[in-house]
């Protein structure tokens, strides 16, 4: 017996497609960090989470297909944290907000203590650009980047429900 309403190919292959996404993002930020000397701000490490998340959610797709109807919707809810972490952070780089992501002195540190934290290097403050391409920031691109993968998830559940 053939089933008569066979699903796309897209929404066949959607959870291969999320989880390599989200591992193509990772691997260009850690590329960025270890290869090219990019050192990430906070801000730049929250959005990692999310696509972590996700290959997590489309490993599981993978294995587990009949899971897509809440998977797809969780992994696309992933993908829209993800690139509202990313559009803070674009606010921040643009000055459009402040953020308190530089780092700062804990108070109330007896002298060894804060001899040691004032030897440490600081972080990164979440305001320096270090890197743009046409004038855009890695914050920028993840944004939407970000949105198109969650478009593409909320797409895949509304197609299961019909």
């Amino acid at each position: 017996m053939t089933d008569r309403n066979p699903q796309p190919l897209w929404l066949q292959f959607s959870p291969h497609i999320i989880a390599q996404a989200a591992i193509a993002a990772l691997a260009v930020a850690y590329y960025a960090q270890i290869v090219n000397g990019l050192e990430p701000c906070i801000l730049c490490l929250y959005q990692r989470v999310p696509f972590a998340l996700v290959i997590v959610l489309g490993l599981i797709g993978m294995f587990r297909p009949a899971h897509l109807r809440w998977l797809l919707p969780l992994a696309g809810l992933s993908f829209l944290v993800g690139s509202g972490i990313a559009l803070y952070h674009v606010g921040v780089e643009q000055h459009w907000w402040e953020s308190a992501c530089a780092g700062e002195l804990a108070s109330g540190l007896s002298a060894g203590n804060l001899m040691a934290q004032l030897q440490q290097k600081p972080p990164k403050s979440c305001d320096e650009l270090e890197w743009a391409l046409f004038g855009i920031s890695m914050a920028t691109y993840n944004v939407a980047y970000s949105l198109a993968l969650a478009v593409f998830c909320f797409a895949g559940a509304w197609k299961l429900r019909g």
